[in-house]
């Protein structure tokens, strides 16, 4: 009991002691649910030290002294877990008021900390759906409007495609969401992909729309003919040369099998 006074002293006077030293803060993103492990260089703590503190905010989470079980704090218990050969600490089921900077502190002669991490809970994102606004023509071009929506938040940018090759010409291309989740909606290998993504986690609309499927249906039929234009041109050019040379083979051989047949009646008679 007696072991226990000097050690509370010293806890008391942390709480109003300026910290001699300090170090660069690390920032984690955790997903809602998820654990974090919270780590220091085991350089950074001298073999004989007096006090090794988490702390989150005010709190204390484990308290590390020599020749002795470290102490979880009580509103912590089940949540955190520890390592006396590290130091470090693990807490488990990070809500989203477990948010906020996480110090380690070792004290000697004087106090010192040896690590810090702002830590950050988000939510996942949520599903992301792409829809088709609109689809309009305007001379050889095709302009398709399409909106990505999320929960809280929606994208629309518009795409114009000639006969050979689709482009994004207007509307927007990302956005910062009202939960602090970037939206985009961008064009890769002729699909229009709408990503939903925080530090945490990402989504992406379910269903690849490729962007050539709405061509025929709203653009014309014409258009889309006109663009193999030149392909069926070649196809049929290299058609009709493949038959004329077959021909010429095929005429060939009849006139040297016609001429060989006229020399054999000539010698029997």
């Amino acid at each position: 009991m007696m072991s226990f006074i000097p050690v509370l002293g010293l806890l008391v006077c942390i709480k109003v002691q300026v910290f001699a030293g300090s170090t660069a803060v690390t920032p984690v993103f955790v997903q809602k649910g998820h654990d974090v492990l919270l780590e220091v260089r085991k350089d950074d703590v001298p073999e004989k030290f007096v006090l090794f503190l988490w702390t989150f905010r005010e709190d204390v989470l484990v308290t590390f002294t020599p020749k002795s079980e470290p102490i979880v704090s009580e509103r912590y218990t089940g949540r955190v877990e520890f390592s006396v050969e590290n130091y470090s600490v693990k807490v488990k089921n990070l809500q989203e008021t477990d948010s906020g900077l996480y110090t380690a502190q070792v004290t000697t002669n004087k106090q010192r900390t040896v690590a810090e991490y702002s830590v950050t809970v988000q939510d996942p994102v949520s599903p992301v759906v792409l829809t088709v606004d609109s689809v309009s023509r305007s001379t050889n071009l095709c302009n398709l409007t399409v909106t990505c929506r999320t929960q809280d938040s929606h994208i629309s940018s518009t795409f114009t495609c000639d006969t050979q090759t689709c482009s994004q010409e207007e509307g927007e291309r990302s956005k910062v969401t009202a939960s602090g989740a970037s939206l985009q909606v961008y064009l890769v290998n002729d699909s229009i992909i709408c990503n939903h993504s925080n530090q945490v986690s990402w989504t992406k609309n379910q269903e690849q729309t490729k962007i050539w499927n709405f061509w025929p249906r709203n653009c014309g039929s014409e258009n889309l003919s006109a663009g193999f234009s030149y392909c069926l041109v070649k196809t049929a050019v290299f058609s009709v040369g493949l038959i004329i040379m077959v021909s010429a083979v095929i005429g060939v051989h009849l006139m040297e099998t016609f001429k060989k047949k006229n020399q054999e009646e000539t010698k029997k008679q």
